[in-house]
C-alpha cells in the first residue's frame, strides 16, 4: 500500500471513530440527569462504542463540578447525579486512529459557564487553518471566556492525536502565548477549551482511577501480570479503568505495576479554588482551506 493510501485509510478511520462518538456523546448526553448513576452510563457509553464498531480510547470522564478530569466510575460506584455541573469526556479508538470529544450538561444553575466553553470552541474552530499558530487559536478561546466574565482553565490544553496515542504535540492552549507552533494540512488535534468561575488553574487531587502503559517490564505476582497481559494486549499505550481488568484484587495489581514503573496513573484533575468548570471539545483534522470536524453531531 502507497504512503498515500495509507494516509487515506488513517484519516477514514479518524472519521469512523468521529462519526461514532458524535453519536455517542449525544446520546450519553441525553441519559445524564438528577439520580441517574455515574458507572451505569459510562459503562453504557463504552459499550455503545463497541456496538457500533469501535472501542473506547479512553475510559469515559465524568467530571463534577470543580473536576475537570481524568474522573472515571470505580469498580463499584454507586454515585449518582445531583444538581452539577458535569462534564462528559468521551474518545473512540479504529485501530488506533483516534476521536476525543467533550460536552458539559448543567444542572447546577450556571448555563452561562457552559456556554462559555462551547462559544470559545465555536470561535477557535473558526480560526484554525494551516499556518495558524496555536497561541493565536489560545487567544481566541481566552477573549472569548473573558467575555463571558469567566477564567480559561490555563494549565490544560488541547492535543495532537496519533496512533494509539491521546496526547502528542501541538499543544492547543487556552490562552495567548506568545511562541506557538504553526498548524499544518492534515494535523489532527482536538480543541478544548475549560472555563471557570475560579481562578484558571487545576492540581491533582487523591483519586486515581485512569491508568496507562508507560514502561516494558515483568513481575513476579500472577494477578499483575495478568493484568498486564491484558493492558498490553487490549489497551496497548492507551489508558484503561481499574473496572476494565479481568483480575482478582485489580488495585493490587495496578498498585504492583506502579510500583515497578511500568505504569503511570492520571489523579483527577480539580480546580484549585474549588470552582465549577465547564468543558467543549471536538476532534478536528486541519484542511487545506480551514478544518474539517470529525466529531459534530450529524
Amino acid at each position: 500500500m502507497s504512503e498515500a493510501d495509507l494516509d487515506a485509510e488513517k484519516y477514514e478511520k479518524h472519521r469512523e471513530a468521529g462519526e461514532i462518538l458524535a453519536e455517542v456523546r449525544d446520546e450519553a448526553a441525553e441519559m445524564v440527569e438528577v439520580g441517574a448513576s455515574h458507572l451505569e452510563i459510562a459503562e453504557w457509553a463504552e459499550d455503545r462504542i463497541r456496538e457500533l464498531g469501535g472501542q473506547p480510547a479512553f475510559p469515559v470522564n465524568i467530571s463534577i463540578d470543580e473536576e475537570a478530569a481524568h474522573a472515571t466510575p470505580g469498580v463499584d460506584d454507586s454515585e449518582t447525579f445531583g444538581e452539577e455541573m458535569i462534564n462528559l469526556d468521551i474518545g473512540v479508538s479504529i485501530d488506533g486512529w483516534l476521536a476525543d470529544t467533550a460536552v458539559t450538561i448543567d444542572l447546577s444553575g450556571n448555563p452561562e459557564l457552559a456556554e462559555a466553553s462551547e462559544e470559545a470552541l465555536d470561535a477557535a474552530l473558526d480560526v484554525v487553518e494551516p499556518g495558524v499558530e496555536t497561541g493565536e487559536i489560545g487567544a481566541v478561546v481566552e477573549d472569548v471566556i473573558d467575555g463571558y466574565g469567566f477564567n480559561p482553565v490555563v494549565n490544560l490544553t488541547g492535543h495532537g492525536l496519533g496512533q494509539y496515542q491521546q496526547h502528542i504535540p501541538p499543544n492547543i492552549p487556552n490562552r495567548a502565548v506568545e511562541q506557538g507552533v504553526e498548524l499544518e494540512a492534515g494535523d489532527v488535534v482536538a480543541i478544548e477549551p475549560f472555563a471557570t468561575d475560579g481562578g484558571g488553574k487545576v492540581s491533582e487531587g487523591a483519586d486515581e482511577e485512569i491508568f496507562a502503559l508507560e514502561n516494558e517490564g515483568s513481575v513476579r505476582n500472577r494477578d499483575a501480570r495478568k493484568a498486564l497481559q491484558q493492558i498490553t494486549e487490549e489497551f496497548k499505550t492507551l489508558p484503561f479503568a481499574t473496572r476494565w481488568l479481568d483480575v482478582n484484587r485489580p488495585e493490587m495489581a495496578l498498585r504492583r505495576l506502579k510500583q515497578q514503573d511500568i505504569l503511570h496513573g492520571y489523579p483527577v484533575l480539580k480546580e484549585e479554588d474549588g470552582c465549577l468548570v465547564s468543558q467543549k471539545e471536538h476532534t478536528i483534522i486541519v484542511t487545506e482551506d480551514g478544518c474539517e470536524v470529525t466529531t459534530r453531531s450529524r
